[in-house]
C-alpha cells in the first residue's frame, strides 16, 4: 500500500504524524517467517590435507617468481603481457563498472536535491473555467522550484545495497588478480613449450647427423659387398624421415611463437622476435607451512568466491529490509507567477513538505519469493566457495605429486639414456667393423633417441608442473596487500540468517 505524499503548510504536522502512526500499526502484514538457510562456508581445516600437503618450511611464491628459472627474457615477457593484454583491460573495465554501481548505491544514503525552472506561454480559452481577463488572453507563467528528498533508511536497506555493491567490486578486483596470475602462468607455460620444441629440434638435428653417419657406413658396406641396396634405401629413408621431423618441429615452433605474440597482446610478428629460450630448472620445491589455512588468502579465486558469499549475504539483508516500512522526507520551495511583474515577490512563493511512508501489506508473495531467490543465490555462492577451496587444495596436492613423480622418473630415465647411448655407440662401432647388421644399429639408435626425447620431455614437464604449482599457490597474490582480505565487517562466519537486520 502506498500513502501519497501530502502537500502541507509549514507547521501543520498533525496529519502526517497520524498517518505514520496508522501505517506503522499495520506492520507485520507481510513477513519472512520460515525463510532461512543453514549453509555455511567451510573453514580450510575441515578438509583433511596434512598427509598430502605436509609442512616443508617453504616460502609462498613472490610476484617475481618467473625470475627463478634463470632466463631474463621470461620476466620481460610476463611484464609485457600484463601491461598490454586486452584480457587485463577487460578485467579493469569490470572493476570500473562495479565501482560505478557502488557509487550509485552510496548516493542513496544522502539527501537528493534538485532544481528546476520552467517558462510557459499559454492562451486560455474564453469558454472554459477561466474568467476574463484570463480567458482569451496570452499569458506567460514562470516557475522556479528547488526540491529535496531523503530516504531515512531506517531498516538499513540502502546500507546493505551499498555493502553488497562494495563486495561485488572486491569480487571483480580478485577476479582481475586471477586473470593476471593465469596470464603470467600461460606466458611461462607457452614459453616453456617453445623451449621444449627447440630442445626436441636439437635432438632431431643430432639424430639426423647420426642417421647420415649410418648412411655413410652403409654405403661403404654396400661397396664392400657386406650390405645390399635394401640397407642403403633403408638408411636413405630414415634420413628423409628425420628431416621431415625437423621441418615439422620448425612449423610447431612458429605456431607457438604466434601464440606467445597473442598472449603478449601483440600481433604474430611479435612472437617471431622472441629469442630462443634458455630456461633453467628453477628453485627447489618445498611447500609453505600452515598451507590449508593460509591458502584462502593466497588464491584470488578463493578470495573472489568469499566476496561473492559476502555480497550475497548483504543481498539477503537488503531483501529482508524490504518487509519493513520505507520512510521518506521531502520538501520543496520556489516561486510561481503569471508574467514577470510579480515573479520575484514574496506572494509568488510556493512551499511544500511532508513525509511519505510505504509499507507492504499484501503482495501475493512477491517479497517472500524475492527473499527465497536471494537465499538461493547465497546457497549457490557458499557451495561455489566450498568447491573452489576443495579444488584449490586438490590442485596443490596434484602438482606436488606430479613433481615428485617426475623427479623419480628423471633419475631412471637418465640412467636409461646413458645405457642406450653406450649401446648405440657399441652398435655403430661393430657395424663399422662388419660385426653387426644394420638392423641392430637402427634399433639401438631408436632406443637411444626415445630415451633422449623422454629425458627432454620430463625436464619440460617438470618445469610446467612447477609453474602450475606456483599458480596453485596463488602466484604471489596476497589478499592483505591487495586490500581484499576479510574484515571485521565481513567475517568468514557471516551468515544472513544470523546477522540480518530485524
Amino acid at each position: 500500500m502506498k500513502f501519497n505524499r501530502s502537500v502541507l503548510r509549514i507547521g501543520s504536522w498533525a496529519t502526517p504524524l497520524a498517518t505514520a502512526a496508522a501505517v506503522l500499526g499495520l506492520a507485520g502484514c507481510v513477513n519472512y517467517a520460515g525463510i532461512k538457510s543453514d549453509h555455511h562456508i567451510a573453514p580450510p581445516t575441515s578438509f583433511a590435507a596434512s598427509e598430502s600437503l605436509p609442512t616443508e618450511g617453504g616460502q609462498w611464491p613472490s610476484l617475481d617468481w618467473s625470475e627463478q628459472f634463470g632466463d631474463p627474457q621470461l620476466p620481460q615477457l610476463v611484464d609485457e603481457a600484463l601491461k598490454g593484454n586486452p584480457t587485463i583491460d577487460e578485467a579493469r573495465a569490470r572493476i570500473d563498472k562495479a565501482a560505478a554501481y557502488a557509487g550509485s548505491a552510496k548516493s542513496t544514503l544522502y539527501p537528493n536535491v534538485s532544481g528546476s525552472y520552467s517558462w510557459t506561454r499559454e492562451l486560455n480559452s474564453e469558454n472554459t473555467v477561466y474568467p476574463s481577463p484570463y480567458g482569451g488572453t496570452w499569458y506567460s507563467e514562470n516557475s522556479v522550484l528547488t526540491s529535496a528528498s531523503w530516504d531515512l533508511d531506517v531498516w538499513g536497506k540502502n546500507r546493505e545495497r551499498l555493502r553488497q555493491a562494495t563486495s561485488e567490486e572486491k569480487v571483480e578486483e580478485a577476479d582481475m588478480q586471477e586473470v593476471r596470475i593465469s596470464l603470467a602462468a600461460s606466458v611461462a607455460g607457452t614459453y616453456n613449450q617453445l623451449a621444449r620444441l627447440y630442445e626436441l629440434r636439437d635432438i632431431a638435428t643430432r639424430e639426423l647427423s647420426n642417421r647420415e653417419q649410418i648412411g655413410r657406413i652403409t654405403n661403404g658396406r654396400v661397396g664392400a659387398g657386406l650390405d645390399t641396396d635394401v640397407e642403403r634405401q633403408t638408411a636413405n629413408g630414415d634420413i628423409a624421415t628425420i628431416r621431415s621431423s625437423v621441418s615439422n618441429l620448425d612449423g610447431q615452433i612458429t605456431t607457438v611463437r604466434y601464440q606467445l605474440g597473442a598472449l603478449l597482446g601483440a600481433g604474430p610478428d611479435r612472437g617471431l622476435k622472441i629469442a630462443v629460450p634458455s630456461l633453467g630448472k628453477g628453485a627447489a620445491v618445498a611447500l609453505p607451512d600452515n598451507l590449508p589455512a593460509d591458502l584462502v588468502s593466497r588464491r584470488p579465486d578463493i578470495v573472489a568466491a568469499f566476496w561473492r558469499v559476502d555480497a550475497a549475504t548483504h543481498g539477503v539483508k537488503e531483501a529482508k529490509a524490504e518487509f519493513f516500512p520505507d520512510i521518506n522526507l521531502s520538501a520543496a520551495a520556489g516561486l510561481d507567477a503569471f508574467g514577470w511583474g510579480r515573479f520575484l515577490t514574496s506572494s509568488s512563493r510556493q512551499i511544500a513538505a511532508g513525509p511519505a511512508i510505504h509499507l507492504p501489506i499484501f503482495d501475493a508473495g512477491a517479497l517472500r519469493s524475492q527473499l527465497k531467490g536471494r537465499y538461493a543465490d547465497f546457497d549457490f555462492d557458499v557451495a561455489n566457495y566450498n568447491k573452489t577451496l576443495i579444488d584449490a587444495l586438490s590442485d596443490v596436492a596434484t602438482q606436488v605429486s606430479l613433481i615428485r613423480s617426475t623427479d623419480r622418473q628423471l633419475i631412471d630415465s637418465q640412467q636409461a639414456l646413458d645405457a642406450q647411448t653406450k649401446a648405440y655407440r657399441l652398435a655403430v662401432a661393430r657395424y663399422s667393423s662388419g660385426l653387426n647388421q644394420q638392423l641392430q644399429v637402427l634399433n639401438a639408435d631408436d632406443n637411444r633417441l626415445a630415451a633422449e626425447q623422454a629425458v627432454a620431455n620430463l625436464n619440460m614437464d617438470r618445469r610446467n608442473q612447477q609453474i602450475a604449482l606456483i599458480k596453485a599457490l596463488g602466484g604471489g597474490f596476497d589478499s592483505a596487500k591487495a586490500n581484499l582480505a576479510a574484515t571485521a565487517a565481513a567475517p568468514l562466519s557471516s551468515h544472513p540468517a544470523e546477522t540480518a537486520s530485524n
